[in-house]
């Protein structure tokens, strides 16, 4: 959002600003050059913010108040909604209702078993060179939300890396930090990934599904589930930053997230 390289306002275009709060500069900044000349969908969680002014369509997250002012439901409703609007443009998809039906029952389980996993993750993560987040190029959101969560919350330092690309980016801090990895299976590379990572020692935690050197992993119903997966796998890092916000921040909490 922040090159003004973007595309031409045309009236066939159609521009989706996403906005939890509704209030974000960078969006705002990108939507005033598509307002009233190309047809505007706005989706935020706060009815009558910004970036509804002059939107042709607005499309509530529903997603509560996140009153610790960090972006967790907002986070998973957003992506639900674009695979909405994906099925209503390409007319292709008529699952989605069963597929947010299982992402429920994935999220209620991670909720409901987390005194069984939650404690032993958050331990495991705990290094002190920050955490290291891995997942398939379909699933990138996994990745860069639960380094933001690391970051937002207990100011931890964090880091996301495509799997295919981690043999190339993140292969080299292996050597020299005490890696920790939350790794999302899934890519075709991530043998790669795990062959240096387990000959250099370092530690990983799975989350969905079972790769040979990992240190634990934490499963979860539906986690077969490509779909499910990119829904609800965000939720462990999501609880393993809370707690450790929660342990060592509480200052923040009072005032929430903030900068």
């Amino acid at each position: 959002l922040s090159c003004d390289l973007l595309p031409p306002a045309l009236p066939d275009t159609l521009v989706v600003a996403i906005s939890a709060t509704g209030g974000s500069r960078e969006t705002l900044d990108a939507l005033a050059r598509y307002r009233g000349r190309s047809f505007v969908l706005a989706m935020t969680n706060v009815p009558g913010s910004p970036v509804t002014e002059g939107a042709d369509l607005v499309v509530p997250m529903a997603a509560g108040a996140e009153r610790g002012g960090v972006a967790c439901r907002t986070f998973q409703h957003t992506l639900a909604l674009l695979l909405a609007l994906r099925d209503r443009l390409t007319g292709t998809g008529t699952g989605l209702p069963a597929l947010l039906r299982r992402t429920a029952e994935a999220t209620g389980d991670l909720l409901e078993r987390r005194d069984l996993w939650l404690e032993a993750a958050a331990e495991l993560l705990d290094g002190p060179d920050g955490v290291h987040t891995i997942a398939p190029v379909e699933r990138l959101s996994s990745a860069e939300q639960s380094a933001l969560m690391f970051r937002e919350g207990p100011r931890r330092a964090a880091d996301a890396c495509e799997s295919g690309d981690w043999s190339h980016v993140d292969v080299y801090l292996t050597k020299t930090l005490d890696y920790r990895a939350l790794l999302f299976p899934g890519s075709r590379y991530d043998d790669q990934a795990m062959e240096w990572i387990t000959r250099r020692g370092s530690a990983v935690l799975t989350v969905g599904g079972e790769v040979p050197g990992a240190r634990a992993s934490v499963r979860y119903r539906h986690d077969d589930d490509r779909d499910v997966a990119l829904l609800t796998e965000t939720l462990v890092a999501e609880l393993v930053a809370a707690r450790w916000w929660l342990a060592g921040s509480r200052p923040q909490v009072r005032g929430g997230a903030g900068r």
